[in-house]
């Protein structure tokens, strides 16, 4: 880079799944050198590729992507241990004077990674009687406590995923406050950027059905099939991701793989959604149309708003 280029910044590059995100991150590190920190929950696990739509070794390009293939299928995620290992590596690249260029539509990840974000302590009791109630009356039933004590989690949060669910009920009973209370204003802890990729909710759709047809023929059910060897069914976290839910129903027998491949769609547009109105919220981010994602337009757009001397 010349003496006259940007000093790095922490670019966060966010908004649902299937907008495009992946690319433009590739694009932006490889035009500013800088280097891929991985946002999206369910990439950080070992051999979960086809289901997440990591980028293969290829499509990286050659950028180096950081925090990919760290846990077990069978370990269970955790924000603040997310929040230490991204900010280590934003610091490092940082400190190397590289542009950290950070991927992903979890949310709750992001904001770890960039802002002002402490997490509550746990109480083993309490944790322990929550889990107890998820397993006796499933997950459906606190999701409707969730949003009768705070309606915004319960917005945030898949009414199938127990494991936030009872999180959520844990810190409102630890703290007497609601879930969302805890989570801070948008303060950040970087100088940083966030970029939302905005894709209209028709194509968005059919881009979603389209990654989940290329997942099937990629060998998204074999893949599942080998992580199931490999504990992914008592996961508590990975064997919820979208499409690997639906593929292990279909291999113990509850449901067809057609109809596997159908729920798969239309839960990933539920979260497309959730994904979409979560980063809505924040007024920090500036967002660019996804539509010419495959063109010159999105990216350059995103190059010159990122090469603006401005703090978001």
């Amino acid at each position: 880079m010349s003496s006259t280029a940007p000093a790095p910044r922490v670019i966060a590059v966010v908004g649902p799944t299937a907008a495009g995100k992946s690319d433009l991150g590739v694009f932006l590190a490889q035009r500013l050198g800088g280097e891929i920190v991985n946002a999206d929950s369910m990439q950080l696990y070992r051999g979960m590729d086809i289901g997440t739509a990591k980028l293969t070794p290829d499509e990286r390009g050659g950028v180096p992507h950081h925090l990919l293939d760290i846990w077990d299928v069978t370990e269970a995620a955790s924000v603040a241990e997310y929040q230490k290992l991204a900010r280590a590596e934003i610091d490092r690249l940082l400190a190397e004077g590289r542009w950290p260029i950070l991927v992903g539509g979890s949310g709750l990840y992001v904001k770890g990674a960039v802002d002002h974000l402490e997490f509550p302590g746990t109480d083993p009791d309490v944790r322990a009687r929550l889990e107890e109630e998820l397993t006796l009356r499933g997950s459906g039933a606190l999701h409707d406590r969730l949003a009768a004590a705070d309606p915004e989690a319960a917005r945030a949060i898949l009414p199938s995923n127990g494991r936030r669910i009872v999180r959520a009920l844990e810190v409102i009973e630890i703290t007497g406050k609601p879930f969302t209370a805890n989570l801070p204003g948008h303060e950040s802890v970087y100088d940083t950027i966030q970029i939302g990729v905005d894709v209209a909710r028709p194509e968005l759709d059919e881009r979603i059905a389209t990654r989940v047809d290329r997942m099937w023929e990629r060998g998204l059910v074999d893949e599942v099939r080998a992580l199931e060897a490999q504990g992914l069914r008592e996961g508590r976290t990975a064997a919820r991701a979208l499409g690997y839910q639906q593929v292990l129903a279909a291999l113990a027998g509850e449901c067809t793989e057609d109809e596997a491949r159908a729920e798969t769609v239309r839960a990933t547009k539920r979260f497309a959604r959730r994904q979409d109105s979560w980063f809505r919220r924040d007024p920090r981010v500036h967002w660019l149309s996804g539509a010419l994602a495959d063109h010159e337009e999105l990216p350059a757009r995103a190059l010159a708003l990122v090469e603006r001397p401005v703090t978001a």
